[in-house]
């Protein structure tokens, strides 16, 4: 029997009972609970026990106690038990929700811990109805799943089934998800299948999870040619969609999701999710110029950075790093006219692009209007950064909470030696990335909002609503002025004197 065609890893609820089901495959005894399990076939251990959902539990492998690496909720952090949880317990009251389609989809990427001064995911639920009264059609939720410490931007999680302890656990992202609903937003969810974060270990102890044949940017390589590693990242995608009513997945970096099976996890991945629902959206982020996503893997859409590089570069004038390459207006009409129009994702400003850099300075308000305009008439999906409509001026930094010492030094030099490569960067102090204050200074401060710079993202975005995809564009390089045409609506965008003009 396979993996896939068993029942679901982890402790799933059965009327008052749970099933605890584990993959590790050199274990000589597992047990929970004081309950040993029965070793089945691929590795797997199972057993039901008299635990009601709320029950915390470990197992313990041949002597030694771990979490659940299908944890569904880690209330203490990476360190302390599991708990189990039973999702029909979840109150919803989005029946009449339609769900996302990729048509009309306008992504707004936020940062649970930052959006609101609660940090939290009741602590966004306040500012929905604004961002749809906007024009925006979904949020975008930076990863939520379980990593060390309770500051992070969640790109290291440990326990990917297991929503943030910090940010309001299991419950609070149910009642996100439906509040959002409720509002009118769809919720797409960014994910990491690429590696897992400082505490790997954990996993490890139960079973090879990792392979040496391929190395990541992060950490090891997960070995998605294991039947059982499949599933666990498999099943943790459609968890989301099953249980709590997620409209769709952001895959993170898929260029480091290495897999040489005959199908692709991540073309598994997609299938079984629509499966779940055949309206769910999987986007991909993935490196330019590799099409593997929408081409052969059969994902709605993908990230487009070069969008993004040639804005940034004709605007600040900044080419270091891996924006030498980019900065030409014919460059920016190219990627204007590339197809397929709405599924590849463009943006002016995200995680990655403001909170990479050294100081996680934003655009500057002045430069802002020409860069949204950009994005905005452009024929893609677009996704807005929070914040970026009404010019939030404080940065977003990047921050971490590691509880090992020996990793928390490691990141803060590593990000010293990140940046020695820009010449912009030479000679400032890149901010620790351990320091609570760097975390607070990434709070939104909507005290200072530049309410006409918002009625502009609002005009834009009504606009847009109502252009035919195909766009005709011209550049004029010596005034450093392009100029795109869609129906009967004409954008200037005038890069000599960060203007621009929409013409009817």
């Amino acid at each position: 029997m396979s993996v896939r065609t068993q029942a679901q890893l982890g402790a799933i609820p059965l009327d008052g009972r749970t099933r605890f089901r584990v993959w590790a495959p050199n274990a000589e005894r597992v047990s929970v609970l004081g309950r040993e399990l029965e070793r089945g076939e691929d590795g797997i251990w199972e057993g039901e026990l008299d635990a009601p959902p709320g029950t915390d539990y470990r197992y313990e492998l041949d002597g030694r106690a771990w979490p659940d690496p299908c944890s569904r909720f880690q209330p203490e952090g990476v360190r302390g038990p599991s708990r189990a949880v039973d999702p029909s317990s979840f109150r919803w009251s989005d029946s009449g929700w339609s769900g996302l389609t990729l048509e009309e989809l306008l992504i707004y990427e936020l940062h649970v811990g930052t959006f609101s001064d609660e940090g939290t995911f009741d602590g966004a639920i306040p500012y929905l109805a604004e961002l749809r009264e906007l024009g925006v059609t979904a949020i975008e939720l930076m990863p939520v799943a379980t990593f060390p410490g309770n500051r992070g931007w969640g790109y290291d999680g440990l326990y990917t089934y297991a929503p943030h302890p910090a940010y309001g656990g299991p419950d609070g992202l149910a009642r996100l998800v439906d509040a959002a609903h409720g509002a009118g937003l769809g919720v797409i969810m960014d994910v990491v299948y690429n590696h897992v974060g400082p505490g790997s270990e954990a996993l490890a102890a139960f079973g090879p999870y990792f392979t040496d044949r391929h190395e990541t940017f992060w950490g090891e390589a997960i070995d998605y040619e294991r039947p059982a590693v499949r599933e666990w990242a498999i099943q943790n995608a459609c968890m989301w969609i099953r249980d709590y009513h997620v409209d769709g997945l952001r895959l993170d970096a898929v260029h480091a999701v290495f897999d040489d099976s005959p199908r692709h996890v991540l073309a598994e991945l997609a299938d079984r999710v629509r499966e779940e629902n055949p309206k769910a959206l999987v986007i991909s982020e993935m490196e330019v110029d590799d099409y593997r996503p929408i081409e052969e893997w059969g994902h709605d859409a993908q990230w487009a950075d070069r969008f993004h590089h040639e804005v940034h570069t004709l605007l600040t004038g900044e080419d270091d790093g891996y924006y030498e390459r980019f900065g030409s207006l014919r460059g920016l009409a190219d990627e204007f006219e590339r197809q397929p129009y709405e599924r590849l994702v463009v943006c002016a400003q995200n995680h990655d692009q403001v909170g990479n850099r050294a100081l996680g300075d934003r655009l500057p308000r002045e430069l802002v209007r020409v860069a949204a305009a950009c994005v905005l008439f452009a024929p893609h999906t677009p996704l807005l950064f929070m914040g970026e409509e009404y010019g939030e001026q404080r940065p977003f930094q990047f921050f971490t909470d590691h509880i090992d010492p020996e990793i928390a030094e490691a990141t803060r030099q590593g990000r010293k030696r990140e940046f020695e490569r820009f010449a912009a960067f030479s000679g400032e102090d890149v901010p620790d990335p351990q320091s609570p204050e760097t975390f607070e200074r990434s709070k939104l401060d909507r005290s200072r909002a530049d309410d006409g710079l918002r009625s502009f993202y609002r005009e834009l975005l009504a606009l847009r609503r109502g252009l035919p995809r195909e766009v005709e564009v011209s550049v004029d390089e010596q005034a450093r002025t392009l100029i795109a045409r869609r129906g009967e609506v004409e954008l200037v965008a005038d890069f000599a004197n960060a203007t621009v003009e929409l013409r009817r």
